[in-house]
């Protein structure tokens, strides 16, 4: 049963969308797709039991966030809670299973809350296969103060979609991006780091410095940028905890921009331009030892690492038109591998290693895409005006990016999008936003 909805969400989010028939098996919490369409798998959740009187507001906040994550992927449809025939009136109610079997509930999620004393809040659940009339997985908690209480919602759903789907889950995660405020030739810059729903902003700077490009470590710690602050680009980086930053000693006097991070933390390469070059550099972190990767009279930018950490993805218009390549870590020559019609850019790794998403700008549009390392099994996601700006979710199955709508007063929003193209959706933030980069499961 669990095989069968797996393989079935492994399709669609690789992208490939076909008839379920081979998938196909007897049994409940199986996603149908019909022609390239997936039939979002129905589920209910009914709001989870106030355990104590301090927690009745929080537990109907806990179900909501639950709800919407769940619902906000594309692959799960939840049942309104006026269809439900049963009532859940606490943690340890009796499941009338054919109740939810009559309004074709295929999942069942049910859950507790309890503050204490003290304000700390728990959260508990348990995650039900309806058809099969059993348990999936055993009955979790959760707990936190009560300022956390989004995160305990987050960490539910995040069970509740990996056993479902068999995948790594990604929403408690935090995404940091720039902010925009301001008409488009005046706009105001400055970073931001949010829960990966847009709740929980906070500013990271002011806007006294133009911020471009932030980009997250692997332990979700710090923020490399680029920043105007002295007059031209220069790398720096932020310690999220208590809000400090510094710049990268770089070569004085040049311009550095486009950071990111090794996958272990310790390295940062980056683009810095001398002359009339614009080559690719590697800076030790805690030694400050840099070396470059690239030389030639091309413009080579954008890096970004395997997630093993052995070989760089770039950008370069070596060729004649921006285009992308490969090359060890160590640096070297580069392999291309993008050959499609237009230009490419701003490639990112997926955390699972068989992708690379990047901007492609073709015929007057920007696209948002995916393809294989090596090149191939090319795909477009998106087309707009203007997209760009790829970011991968934790799990490697979800892309956020940049959109700025056309005009004199064309406006910038964050927008997410699966990869198979389904599932565009955009992201809230209380102004414009630009460059996502999205960090780990916290």
């Amino acid at each position: 049963m669990r095989q069968a909805v797996t393989a079935a969400l492994m399709l669609v989010l690789s992208g490939i969308l076909m008839p379920l028939a081979a998938l196909a098996q007897s049994g409940p919490l199986r996603i149908e797709i019909t022609e390239g369409v997936i039939e979002p798998l129905p589920y209910a959740v009914p709001g989870f039991v106030a355990e104590s009187f301090e927690a009745q507001q929080l537990a109907q906040q806990v179900t909501q966030v639950i709800a919407a994550d769940l619902t906000g992927t594309g692959l799960f449809r939840e049942i309104p809670r006026e269809a439900h025939i049963s009532q859940i009136t606490s943690f340890a109610s009796p499941i009338a299973f054919a109740d939810w079997k009559a309004i074709n509930a295929q999942a069942l999620i049910t859950g507790a809350v309890t503050v204490d004393g003290a304000g700390g809040v728990v959260v508990k659940f348990r995650v039900w296969d309806v058809f099969a009339g059993t348990e999936l997985g055993q009955g979790m908690q959760f707990s936190s103060t009560a300022d956390g209480w989004r995160r305990l919602a987050h960490k539910v759903a995040d069970q509740v979609y990996s056993r479902i789907t068999g995948e790594t889950p990604y929403f408690d995660s935090r995404v940091v991006f720039v902010s925009e405020t301001g008409p488009k030739n005046e706009r105001a810059k400055r970073l931001a780091i949010m829960d990966y729903d847009g709740e929980n902003l906070q500013y990271l700077t002011d806007s006294s410095a133009i911020v471009l490009a932030p980009r997250f470590s692997p332990g979700g710690d710090r923020v490399l940028y680029t920043s105007y602050e002295t007059g031209f680009p220069r790398v720096h980086v932020l310690s999220v905890g208590n809000v400090q930053s510094r710049i990268l000693q770089t070569t004085e006097g040049v311009m550095s921009f486009a950071p990111r991070f090794s996958p272990d933390g310790t390295t940062v390469v980056y683009s810095m331009t001398q002359g009339s070059n614009t080559d690719i550099w590697a800076m030790d972190i805690a030694s400050g030892a840099t070396r470059r990767l690239t030389t030639g009279p091309a413009i080579d930018t954008a890096p970004s690492f395997s997630p093993d950490g052995s070989q760089i993805v770039f950008e370069s218009d070596r060729s004649g038109s921006q285009q992308l390549y490969i090359m060890p870590a160590a640096g070297g020559e580069g392999t291309r591998i993008s050959f499609g019609q237009g230009r490419y850019g701003t490639p990112v790794w997926s955390p699972r290693g068989d992708l690379i998403a990047f901007t492609k700008q073709n015929a007057g549009r920007f696209h948002i895409g995916v393809m294989r390392t090596d090149g191939s099994e090319e795909r477009l996601l998106t087309a707009s005006f203007l997209d760009e700006g790829p970011t991968w979710a934790p799990n490697g199955r979800v892309i956020m990016f940049s959109r700025e709508t056309q005009g004199a007063q064309g406006a910038t929003a964050l927008y997410s999008v699966d990869i198979s193209g389904r599932n565009l959706r955009r992201v809230r933030t209380p102004s414009g936003g630009s460059d996502p980069s999205w960090g780990p499961l916290q």
